[in-house]
């Protein structure tokens, strides 16, 4: 058995959880809610020093890390492969789960979910201004991935990836936005893709019970 440490409303927790569910492997969840008062506990920061979620623990074997996570869930359980098979297919891979990382998450999950669906449910108002200027980098990854996007049901081609797993949580909460509806009109693969990755038993059994924010 696996723990896997986090919560469900994460992006990054659901990412990991999505390639445990494809890869067919058994799992725990262990609650850590990192916005909770006086942040996470002592003993998680003993396991991840920068406080972040997702952690995982295999026997003895602890990890950190959201990408090396995917990785070894992969490498080290049978199952269905979440890789490619050729370099090149691995490194298109790669540059997704990077695209996704370093422009995608602040922008589609905090820029705009956040301030439009999140802030609001408690009668805030939304940061107009966050949210316009959020705008030009969300079509900028959105346009990226479009491009990228192979034919085929998944995000690379005839088989689910890491690039999936990592995609579809961001993608589905930015489409909850208003503007993230308007965005992914222009990008009819990436918006065909979220559409049918949101069916599979995987994506359906990591519904978080609550909205996904955290890291």
């Amino acid at each position: 058995m696996i723990d896997l440490f986090g919560a469900d409303y994460s992006v990054y927790v659901r990412s990991a959880r999505l390639a445990l569910e494809e890869k067919g492997v058994a799992y725990a969840l262990r609650p850590v809610d990192v916005f909770a008062a006086g942040g996470p506990p002592e003993s998680y920061l003993a396991l991840q020093p920068f406080g972040k979620i997702p952690a995982l623990k295999d026997g003895d074997f602890a990890l950190y890390e959201t990408q090396a996570i995917l990785r070894y869930v992969d490498e080290a359980f049978d199952g269905p492969a979440l890789q490619p098979e050729t370099a090149k297919a691995r490194a298109r891979m790669n540059q997704c789960l990077a695209i996704l990382d370093n422009y995608a998450y602040r922008t589609l999950v905090w820029g705009i979910y956040v301030e439009r669906i999140v802030k609001t449910q408690d009668g805030r108002p939304a940061d107009e201004v966050a949210i316009a200027s959020a705008l030009g980098l969300a079509r900028t990854v959105v346009s990226a991935l479009e491009a990228l996007a192979a034919p085929g049901p998944f995000l690379l081609g005839e088989r689910p990836t890491l690039a999936d797993c990592h995609a579809a949580p961001m993608l589905s909460l930015f489409e909850q936005a208003e503007e993230g509806q308007m965005v992914l009109k222009s990008a009819p693969k990436l918006a065909t893709w979220l559409e049918a990755f949101r069916t599979r038993q995987s994506f359906q059994k990591t519904e978080p019970a609550i909205s996904e924010t955290s890291e």
